[in-house]
């Protein structure tokens, strides 16, 4: 992994944060996207210091096009071979039933998970195929398999993030380019409590009574998919907790 530049959208917190944790430990180059330029300083001071390894921040919002556009063409020159692209960048907001939803929260995480995805990837991905390389790891959900009570949209929109993962699959079947679309189950980061809109009690109420991944298990799931060898495509991954079955159906010990 030495030498590979890695670029990872919503790096500064959850799956995305622990995703740059694994591949900066590996020897990782690393390009690290989020809103918080702050959060983003706090975490190139950190591995960079840790590993010694060189860390690019590129304060942008997936949601904004002209941004990412900007972020992406004004790269140096010694970053702009990008070799693995993570999509991390994703939210939830709300738990109503689909009649009873915002519509500007609809647009957020649209915009985010769907819109985002597309505009960060048809930027990155031209230049993958220019050079002959290149990963595609998108983040997508075990709610993108099918829909769950006060999650309609928020399934709808990790559907999608599967079929645009085999899409791009198959569009890029002439090439050496791998694409992967990584399906975690319950994790616990701040996810739900934006979902609940900060409330930390609700948010913690889902992870009673099971064990849940944490972002350094997906990130460990995200690292073994990258470095599998090249003639080897690990197309989709769904990961769960042990006492996960499906999105909706888990055992949860009282006692715990």
């Amino acid at each position: 992994m030495k030498e590979k530049i890695v670029l990872i959208t919503g790096a500064t917190s959850g799956i995305g944060e622990a995703c740059a944790l694994k591949f900066a430990a590996n020897g990782a180059k690393l390009i690290l996207n989020g809103r918080n330029p702050e959060k983003l300083q706090e975490i190139k001071h950190k591995l960079e210091t840790r590993y010694g390894i060189e860390i690019f921040p590129s304060v942008f919002d997936v949601r904004d096009k002209n941004a990412v556009k900007q972020a992406v063409d004004s790269l140096p020159v010694k970053w702009q071979a990008i070799d693995i692209l993570i999509n991390n960048a994703g939210l939830v907001i709300g738990v109503e039933k689909e009649f009873e939803g915002e519509p500007e929260e609809w647009d957020i995480v649209i915009d985010t998970n769907i819109k985002g995805l597309l505009t960060v990837t048809r930027l990155v991905v031209p230049g993958m195929v220019k050079r002959g390389r290149g990963h595609i790891i998108n983040i997508g959900s075990i709610a993108g398999e099918a829909a769950y009570p006060g999650g309609s949209v928020y399934c709808a929109t990790k559907a999608a993030v599967k079929m645009l993962s085999d899409g791009l699959r198959i569009d890029l079947v002439d090439t050496p380019l791998r694409v992967t679309n990584i399906k975690p189950g319950l994790v616990e980061t701040n996810f739900s409590v934006t979902r609940f809109r900060g409330d930390k009690s609700k948010a913690d109420a889902v992870y009673s009574g099971i064990l849940p991944l944490t972002g350094k298990d997906i990130a460990e799931t995200v690292y073994f998919t990258a470095t599998a060898p090249e003639h080897i495509q690990i197309a989709e991954v769904l990961v769960m907790p042990t006492h996960q079955a499906t999105a909706t159906i888990t055992y949860r010990n009282p006692g715990s």
